[in-house]
């Protein structure tokens, strides 16, 4: 092990800023039911932006690049301590890049030049980037070294986001919107592989079976290529749909194999089965309607709020369980924060296919059901994020 912590050292440090996972993840959780008020209240009154950026090019940038990435940041800077051995970001340096991200998000909100926005909010990015690739390869853990071509992506992917902005692009900021929730989905599918399998067994005392490779590539390269082909509009019909069915059927046995039949008696595992069923649900819907642009559109929500929200809000639980030194299965009641998801998810994208002429009604409800789920998070999980480990140990 690289790892060596001198533990005055560590004490002096405030316990917000001992590890990645500790501001970011709750920043996301606070930011998540601002930014999602904020757009309800954008969206319902038809109050004049005070953004600087048009209100529906911000809620799905912030959405991906403000909580959502800040997630990856947090968890990515932790979770390399534990594959490297080497001591993860901390102190001055986490609080360096957690006020680049906060910087970011403010500057939305004043006259300040998108470019050197743009700027910021890809130093971040790049930080992150190195923070993890640095301590990846000085110890050759080549198996995690595909997070920096991922972060590579969406790096550049943040960078036209602010160009489509300015009409700079030949493609608009949909198909980049697009594009980047297959992203999401992709990480959330290569991590999901890794770890649903391994939570479900390790908890209920179950064999984790093992990965299919045939299986794992019908299931991911067709997310691949739905991001690439999402700048391409005049694709075939039937090729993207063909891109959905198999991902979507993969998807699936997929996650049957990883056993969540057998989780329902537990919070923490049930919860990621469930979230993660709304990838394979979504793709097949998608495939389903694909030639129906409305319903298409609301089955946006079921990956952004479904998959990407609700993976997320399951494993931020998890990991600051594990990573303030508790016991995983013995942390405050956190069932109605997935309830609540689920709901304002459901309502989301059924309410407007079924009753469209009620959307606003729809959006608002989504809307509290959604910051009562991260705002759980926040009262329930925030003082352990400010508080140093329970066990004594470092991080």
């Amino acid at each position: 092990m690289i790892n060596i912590v001198d533990k005055e050292k560590e004490e002096r440090i405030p316990p917000i800023l001992r590890l990645g996972f500790r501001p970011l993840f709750l920043l996301a959780g606070i930011y998540a039911v601002f930014s999602i008020c904020t757009w309800v209240w954008l969206f319902t009154s038809g109050s004049q932006s005070p953004l600087n950026v048009p209100a529906i090019w911000w809620h799905a940038h912030e959405m991906l690049f403000g909580v959502a990435m800040a997630v990856v940041a947090g968890f990515l800077m932790t979770a390399v301590q534990t594959w490297t051995g080497v001591k993860g970001t901390s102190g001055g340096r986490l609080a360096f890049i957690v006020m680049l991200w906060i910087a970011a998000r403010v500057l939305f909100w004043t006259d300040t030049p998108l470019s050197i926005i743009a700027l910021v909010d890809t130093a971040f990015l790049v930080l992150t980037g190195w923070e993890v690739g640095y301590r990846v390869v000085i110890t050759k853990r080549w198996r995690n070294l595909f997070f920096i071509p991922m972060l590579l992506v969406a790096i550049s992917a943040n960078l036209a986001s602010y160009a489509t902005v300015k009409g700079m692009p030949p493609f608009s900021a949909n198909a980049l919107w697009q594009a980047m929730l297959w992203w999401f989905m992709i990480l959330i599918s290569i991590m999901g592989g890794r770890v649903i399998p391994f939570f479900t067994a390790k908890r209920f005392q179950l064999e984790a079976p093992k990965p299919i490779l045939w299986l794992e590539m019908l299931a991911i390269l067709p997310l691949v290529m739905l991001a690439v082909i999402s700048f391409f509009p005049l694709v075939p019909t039937w090729f993207n749909a063909s891109l959905l069915w198999v991902a979507g059927i993969a998807q699936c046995i997929r996650l049957y194999r990883w056993q969540g039949v057998r989780s329902f008696g537990e919070p923490l595992v049930w919860s990621l089965h469930l979230f993660y069923l709304a990838l394979p649900v979504g793709l097949i819907a998608k495939a389903l309607y694909i030639g129906n642009a409305w319903i298409s559109h609301s089955l946006i929500h079921l990956f952004a709020m479904g998959t990407l929200a609700g993976v997320v809000l399951a494993m931020i639980a998890r990991v600051s369980m594990g990573h303030t030194g508790r016991a995983i299965y013995q942390g405050p009641s956190f069932s109605f924060a997935y309830f609540s998801l689920v709901l304002a998810t459901l309502v989301r994208v059924l309410g407007p296919i079924v009753w469209p002429e009620h959307l606003q009604t729809w959006v608002v409800i989504a809307g509290i059901g959604w910051s009562m789920a991260f705002g759980g998070f926040v009262v329930c999980f925030g003082p352990m994020l400010i508080k140093a480990r329970v066990d004594g140990h470092p991080g």
